[in-house]
């Protein structure tokens, strides 16, 4: 006999709640079959609530008893999300996974072949636009954090802000070959000036910060990741001075 479940949540002209959405999927997936109970009004959901002495919806029952939100049905059913939860590094990772690839598809329409010094510039380039974007997203929250490790920025604040800037325009430069020695020396000093920031904060203060190389809201901690952006960028910056 199949296992059935009862769902409480809330569906309104206005608002489809997504964690009723997942409850629904996730119960389907474990072999249930859903009594999906729609909460038309902010007055029925409120008068669930109350009835039921929960704060939220969706509710779960599974057997007569109550499972609640979809968090606790995650942790009663014993299955993994892709909820990020303290600190990670799966947004850099998401980044550089794909600027590298974008990187060989532009290797490859530019050359038509693989040619792995070539795809490296480009990487390195790509990476640095797409982590400025991820800064200028909240350039107030990227500052708030920038500022708590960065040499330059602790004493000028105005350096935050004109950070990823500097960063995207170098990048940019960079892929089109352009004001290429500008671009080089730009990303030689903020590469050089981050690094030794990093390096600074983390293996000689010991301090537990977070990173702000993907944005404001990152959980990416500060450490190896951000290091190896900053000489990921000195390096671009020393290869373009030599080459050209």
């Amino acid at each position: 006999m199949k296992k059935t479940a009862k769902l409480y949540r809330m569906v309104t002209d206005k608002h489809i709640c997504p964690f009723g959405i997942k409850s629904k999927d996730l119960l389907e997936r474990q072999g249930y079959k859903v009594e999906d109970h729609h909460l038309k009004t902010r007055e029925e959901t409120d008068a669930f609530k109350e009835e039921h002495g929960v704060k939220t919806t969706p509710q779960t029952f599974i057997d007569g008893a109550r499972i609640g939100g979809y968090d606790d049905l995650v942790a009663h059913l014993g299955v993994r999300t892709m909820k990020q939860t303290g600190t990670t590094y799966q947004p850099i990772i998401a980044i550089f996974a794909s600027t590298f690839v974008m990187a060989l598809a532009v290797n490859w329409a530019m050359a038509g072949v693989i040619v792995p010094s070539l795809t490296f510039k480009i990487f390195i380039a790509l990476s640095m636009c797409v982590l400025a974007i991820q800064k200028l997203r909240d350039l107030y929250s990227f500052s708030n954090q920038f500022i708590t490790y960065d040499l330059l920025a602790m004493r000028w604040v105005r350096y935050a802000y004109i950070y990823p800037f500097v960063e995207l325009l170098a990048g940019a430069c960079m892929i089109a070959h352009v004001f290429t020695t500008s671009a080089a020396l730009a990303a030689l000093f903020i590469g050089t000036l981050g690094a030794v920031s990093v390096f600074k904060a983390v293996y000689i203060d010991k301090r537990a910060l977070k990173c702000a190389c993907v944005g404001g809201d990152s959980n990416v901690p500060l450490g190896f990741v951000s290091l190896t952006e900053n000489i990921m960028m000195i390096v671009m910056g020393l290869w373009m001075l030599l080459a050209y």
